[in-house]
């Protein structure tokens, strides 16, 4: 335990009810992400609560009480300081606005800046059911776009297909090579990758001419000592020379200047029920709903093991 802390003049002090499980999350506190940062730090990037506390400069634009959500270091706690033009105020305190802060805008900005989307154009997205891909998959049907998920469950499946997926693949029971070089032999026009090792190779061969490979994260090989798994890299120069194709990394820090903007429209077409934010406590995990600070380290494993759908949040 530590003290609560106290906010600063432009501050906000956040009482936090729902934090969010990231891919990243172990990449930064394996320090991956900046190696100059040594334990003991924060960790957790996105939480939603209430204002409990606040500096005098910060009270001209939020009140007590307030509804906010943030992305920021140290949402893991329950309690967290946030800059107040960090903040971004909500109508109500739900975990559905979570799911919009990291993962929502991923998807909408590394689609709308690299994927170029347009009608008729074919879409693969891995781990489509998962916190961010859920978001590919609507995104990219709203471009009338035709979407293909790759799951690793019928359940899954059917998610997916409940948000217009127009072709799903469970990895678990089909082929996904075999199935992308029979139903889409001319290939596809892009790739929201998330997975990387052998599923990255799939959809690099899978691509069209002019086609576009979207990186936005490798979870397969976050877990190993070097955070990749092996990848074809000896062939890529010509695979992509072949096709006119290109492979383009995504980290969403780096469009910062796009952020408010794109979470602006995200929550915009939430609250007109045009977009669905599917939200995965973990019920069906062996030791229940993650409720607590002492429940994050299973919702990790949880998300490591790929039993999500949607977004994985802590109450």
């Amino acid at each position: 335990d530590s003290p609560v802390p106290l906010p600063g003049d432009g501050d906000l002090l956040v009482r936090n009810r729902f934090v969010g499980i990231n891919a990243s999350d172990i990449n930064y506190s394996a320090g991956r992400y900046d190696a100059s940062v040594k334990p003991p730090f924060d960790i957790g990037f996105e939480g939603v609560g209430e204002v409990v506390a606040l500096g005098l400069s910060a009270s001209a634009d939020y009140t007590v009480g307030q509804a906010v959500a943030y992305v920021k270091a140290g949402a893991f706690a329950e309690y967290t300081v946030v800059p107040a033009k960090q903040a971004v105020p909500l109508p109500s305190v739900k975990p559905e606005f979570l799911t919009l802060m990291v993962s929502g805008a991923t998807a909408y900005i590394s689609l709308k800046e690299l994927g170029e989307l347009s009608e008729g154009k074919k879409i693969l997205v891995t781990a489509a059911a998962g916190g961010t891909g859920q978001f590919a998959v609507q995104l990219a049907k709203k471009a009338k776009c035709h979407v293909i998920g790759t799951c690793s469950s019928d359940e899954k499946g059917g998610f997916l297909k409940s948000i217009g997926c127009d072709r799903t693949i469970n990895y678990k029971t089909e082929n996904v090579e075999s199935v992308l070089r029979k139903d889409y032999p001319e290939g596809v026009d892009v790739v929201y990758e998330s997975v990387g090792g052998k599923m990255f190779d799939l959809a690099l061969n899978s691509l069209a001419t002019k086609g576009c490979l979207i990186i936005i994260g490798f979870i397969a090989g976050y877990q190993n000592p070097t955070g990749l798994q092996p990848i074809k890299a000896e062939l890529l120069p010509a695979k992509l020379l072949k096709k006119s194709a290109s492979i383009r990394g995504f980290f969403l820090n780096h469009y910062l200047s796009e952020y408010k903007m794109a979470l602006k429209h995200l929550l915009e077409m939430y609250e007109r029920g045009d977009l669905v934010c599917e939200v995965d406590f973990g019920d069906m995990s062996p030791e229940g709903k993650f409720t607590g600070l002492e429940s994050v380290f299973r919702a990790v494993d949880y998300m490591y093991m790929g039993k999500n759908t949607g977004k994985i949040v802590v109450e």
